[in-house]
């Protein structure tokens, strides 16, 4: 499920330096103030998303900020706070409700479309009162993670134990960047995934051969540059 809202605003243009030998010395500090300024952006648009969020029971699960000008699109994933998740559970339990078959309750985010819609309309506000996001117009799109979330911090590890998870490393392990496998555990800042949980191919299929059936591979949460789980259902 997905809100869209289109959010007009001012344009702005970026005025280049006319000194030829200082073209390049203009262009890289452009650079370095633009990743600065993005930083900061995303770190205040992170703040404000959390902040309304948890107004209605819900937790920020991901924001992404992507394209350039007017094509610019806002990403939100959210999904109710472990309270309300856990209400979810217990009302399943005793027969009240119904989850979703054959999906674990840990994947469950409990998010509806009436969640997405108020979470937009009250996030919406708030971009334009504090004029989080300068510049040319944007589209904001607020969603559940869905079955195949992300996983970027420590506490998402913890959490999705049992789950498939794909993984792409910063450095190779065992000459591999992409692995699969059941995530078995989370200590010390480690992952473990089970390999034999599902069938490897690749490199990643060279690298695991010759190891014992219980085939492991542990990834430092420091080496992953990016995350998800695996659907199963």
């Amino acid at each position: 499920m997905v809100c869209a809202v289109n959010v007009p605003a001012c344009g702005g243009e970026i005025q280049w330096a006319r000194a030829h030998f200082l073209f390049v010395a203009n262009i890289a500090t452009v650079c370095q103030d633009r990743k600065r300024l993005m930083a900061l952006q995303i770190d205040q648009l992170r703040a404000a998303a959390e902040r309304v969020a948890a107004s209605y029971q819900l937790e920020l699960v991901d924001l992404e900020f992507q394209g350039a000008g007017k094509f610019r699109t806002l990403r939100i994933y959210i999904e109710k706070n472990a309270a309300e998740r856990a209400k979810l559970v217990a009302a399943a339990e005793a027969g009240e409700s119904e989850l979703p078959k054959g999906v674990p309750a840990e994947l469950l985010s409990g998010t509806t479309h009436e969640d997405c819609a108020n979470f937009a309309t009250d996030f919406g506000t708030l971009l334009d009162v504090e004029d989080l996001v300068p510049g040319a117009e944007y589209t904001l799109e607020v969603s559940s993670p869905g079955l195949e979330r992300k996983l970027s911090k420590a506490a998402d590890y913890q959490r999705f134990v049992s789950s498939l998870v794909k993984i792409q490393t910063f450095t190779a392990i065992d000459g591999n960047r992409h692995w699969t496998g059941r995530l078995v555990s989370f200590k010390n800042g480690v992952v473990t995934l089970d390999l034999s949980a599902v069938k490897q191919k690749g490199k990643a299929k060279k690298a695991s051969a010759g190891k014992a059936a219980s085939q492991s591979v542990e990834v430092p949460l420091v080496n992953i540059e990016k995350a998800n789980l695996v659907a199963e259902v």
